[in-house]
């Protein structure tokens, strides 16, 4: 994957130690900024992508050209308003955005890391990304928030950094992943290494991709964002561009067709070994084994306002995931609200042009900005 030279990019300096027992210095964040800091530098909102999101949260993404991951929610007059606030998003480390990452060259021995990079977690992750907080002499962010992976962030980094935020908004995510999750994790990550191409992860020394592991990763993934209502209604049996079966395997159904387009096109713009590096950070995730069971203790130093947002049809982090994080923090007495949301988007629904959503989400902010 060429990444552009233009890409803003922080170089952390200092020691980084990982959860797996290794130190990473001097090593790259690609972040993107939109909107302005003001004076008082207390409206910046640190927003977290999810397992296939990059730091080109709206507008055009300069490396895919496609609309950035968050485009419904971001930007002016929009839920995060680019107006009235400054929004930082960095490429997670293990990325493949520009962050440190399998792609990036080992500086020991000159050749790419591939499966040699340290096994992260998402704690290094929030960890690392602290530095832009520094990098902009930010004290304190108006705001934390992401969906999905970027909600475990949100999660991770409020309890590792109490004071460091005035509202928290995780939205479709959990506090620790659950059995079901790892188990399609893993089937993605079989996939990739179970292709002749993935050479242990020295494909890139080989200049060869694992596309075809890749491809089906994504499909298998694509299918829990999704919900069967939303399935249903979108593709049902539908077949693809004929009136009768072939009686053969290519793609006869709408939604077969579907998948495989979903597949062929994230194979363009993700790396291989990152797929395997964050979803492997997912499934580590567990904040309340962090605190020992009880997941209360994670939050109990924060101050902050929270608002947990969750979805009627999603069922890979559902609504009880996401209610227990609320009972959570209602057991320590926090400042919580909570909100399901209906729609038949399924997971995929915090990503989408969802209106309930996008005005529950924007009114929070909105009512806690006027009382910052």
């Amino acid at each position: 994957m060429n990444i552009d030279k233009n890409i803003k990019t922080l170089i952390v300096k200092k020691p980084l130690k990982l959860d797996c027992g290794k130190t990473i210095k001097d090593f790259p964040i690609a972040y993107e900024t939109y909107g302005s800091l003001n004076s008082k530098k207390d409206n910046a909102i640190l927003v977290f992508h999810a397992l296939t999101g990059d730091q080109f949260v709206t507008g055009v993404n300069p490396i895919t050209k496609k609309d950035g991951w968050w485009s419904y929610a971001v930007g002016p007059n929009k839920a995060i308003d680019t107006n009235k606030y400054f929004v930082i998003c960095s490429n997670v480390i293990g990325g493949c955005m520009g962050s440190f990452g399998p792609s990036h060259k080992d500086p020991d021995t000159q050749n790419i890391f591939g499966t040699n990079f340290p096994v992260i977690t998402i704690n290094d992750m929030v960890n690392a990304q602290y530095n832009l907080l520094d990098h902009f002499g930010i004290n304190k962010l108006f705001s934390l928030t992401g969906g999905s992976m970027g909600g475990m962030q949100v999660l991770q980094f409020i309890s590792n950094f109490p004071d460091k935020s005035k509202t928290v908004i995780p939205i479709a995510t959990t506090s620790s992943h659950s059995a079901q999750n790892i188990a399609f994790n893993e089937l993605g990550r079989q996939a990739i290494t179970a292709d002749n191409n993935w050479k242990d992860g020295n494909y890139s020394s080989n200049n060869i991709n694992p596309g075809k592991g890749l491809a089906v990763a994504r499909m298998a993934a694509h299918i829990t964002y999704l919900s069967k209502k939303g399935l249903q209604e979108k593709f049902g049996r539908k077949l693809q561009e004929r009136e009768d079966l072939k009686f053969g395997f290519d793609a006869d159904f709408q939604i077969e067709s579907y998948l495989r387009y979903q597949g062929s096109v994230f194979v363009d713009r993700f790396d291989a070994n990152s797929y395997l590096y964050i979803t492997r950070a997912m499934d580590y995730f567990d904040l309340t084994n962090q605190f020992k069971g009880n997941l209360s203790n994670a939050f109990k130093n924060t101050k902050a306002k929270f608002f947990v947002i969750s979805f009627t049809s999603d069922w890979l982090y559902p609504t009880q995931e996401n209610k227990d994080i609320v009972i959570a923090l209602n057991s320590i007495g926090a400042d919580v609200g909570f909100v399901e949301i209906e729609s038949d988007k399924g997971h995929d629904s915090f990503l989408l042009d969802v209106p309930d959503f996008l005005s529950a989400l924007k009114n929070f902010l909105d009512k806690s900005y006027i009382e910052n």
